[in-house]
């Protein structure tokens, strides 16, 4: 096969015709796997194709024409490699695609040992008995980020080797969902006391909002007078119903003193835009991901302990929530003055995770021509 032969398709499973792009990162991340494969010189096309019964229509939330999106019986006989990464294919699907001589790359995006610890400790149905483990990759690829906690999980499951790949992400989404916004949903300097927000997603332990809380408070206690607000995305229904998490808040001066509120779920870039001054966040085995890179992009101060990322933003060291609220009080006093050339240099950094980056392109288009050098598996 020649290099310039290879047909890629990457996996989605859709479970609505309009589904949103921002209610996680799976499907922006297939898009942004598709953009960076295809500057591969290995790559001819590149195809999403949906594993769902979900019919595709013009209401998919981007551009068909840009990112063809298919069904599997219309991909079955012309992919030369399936990459698995936002929908499962069955082992009939899988059995066809074998005899065909086409490659299967299992995409790792999620914290599945995390996930699956969390489903047995805490009785949340993640499979129930209808669990399937394909166990004919010819590669697991994986981002970064999920490697130091789940590689293990990945390949002992899997009974193949995990590689991590370059982690990729585009704007693409973010400025089309920030045009009709003022400014574009960029940072904007102003006079005053600034408004706090934390957004993680609190669905487990991974991203909780407890540690970036009580960073603003220590930020609040010392200088009371620069902070507005505290915005807790995501954390309403705790805050009305989870006893702990009412109890633990009402000991914040934050709380006490009626600068806190606990919001619903709220799409990132017009809550940054209509809410925000500073993000503040914290990480437990997430050291990057999509809503760090939107935020910086934006040029709004980002407050964070991301390793893997660390000279984005304003990073603390793991769980220091004195040097995070250190970093809070740094973004009050300085970053207006620097707000432009931050952004700029936020930018600048992203670059290395855009689609076409040259260092990921020679990396994703090595992995491709040595896995169809393998044999098959």
């Amino acid at each position: 096969m020649q290099n310039s032969q290879l047909r890629i398709g990457i996996t989605i499973g859709l479970h609505h015709e309009a589904e949103t792009l921002w209610n996680n990162g799976i499907k922006q991340n297939a898009v942004f796997l598709a953009e960076a494969l295809k500057h591969c010189p290995a790559v001819a096309s590149v195809v999403l194709v949906n594993t769902t019964s979900t019919p595709i229509t013009s209401a998919l939330p981007w551009d068909q024409t840009r990112w063809p999106t298919v069904t599997f019986e219309t991909a079955k006989d012309s992919v030369d490699v399936l990459i698995e990464l936002g929908g499962q294919i069955d082992p009939a699907q899988t059995d066809h695609l074998k005899q065909r001589g086409a490659r299967l790359v299992s995409y790792c995006c999620g914290f599945e040992y995390v996930h699956a610890m969390e489903s047995m400790l805490f009785n949340k149905p993640l499979w129930g008995q209808n669990l399937f483990i394909n166990q004919r990759y010819d590669d697991i690829w994986m981002v970064p980020q999920v490697a130091h906690i789940s590689q293990p999980y990945f390949e002992v499951l899997r009974r193949a080797e995990a590689r991590a790949v370059p982690f990729v992400w585009s704007p693409v989404f973010l400025d089309e969902r920030t045009r009709s916004l003022p400014h574009a949903g960029v940072y904007q300097p102003h006079d005053g006391p600034r408004r706090l927000s934390v957004m993680e997603p609190n669905i487990n332990v991974v991203k909780f909002c407890l540690y970036p809380v009580l960073i603003a408070e220590l930020a609040y206690r010392a200088r009371p007078e620069a902070i507005a607000l505290l915005q807790v995305t995501n954390a309403e229904r705790m805050a009305k119903e989870n006893m702990e998490f009412i109890t633990l808040m009402n000991q914040l001066d934050l709380v006490r003193q009626h600068k806190a509120v606990f919001l619903g779920r709220h799409d990132t870039p017009v809550f940054l835009a209509q809410n925000t001054d500073i993000v503040v966040s914290h990480q437990w085995e997430n050291p990057l991901n999509y809503f760090y890179l939107e935020t910086c992009w934006q040029g709004y101060p980002l407050v964070h302990n991301a390793h893997l990322c660390a000279d984005l933003g304003y990073h603390y060291q793991e769980n220091d929530v004195v040097g995070g609220s250190a970093r809070v009080l740094e973004a009050i006093d300085t970053h207006d003055a620097q707000a432009a050339a931050y952004r700029d240099r936020q930018r600048g950094l992203i670059d290395r995770y855009l689609p076409g980056n040259a260092a990921a392109t020679e990396v994703y288009n090595t992995l491709l021509l040595g896995l169809m050098q393998r044999p098959a598996r």
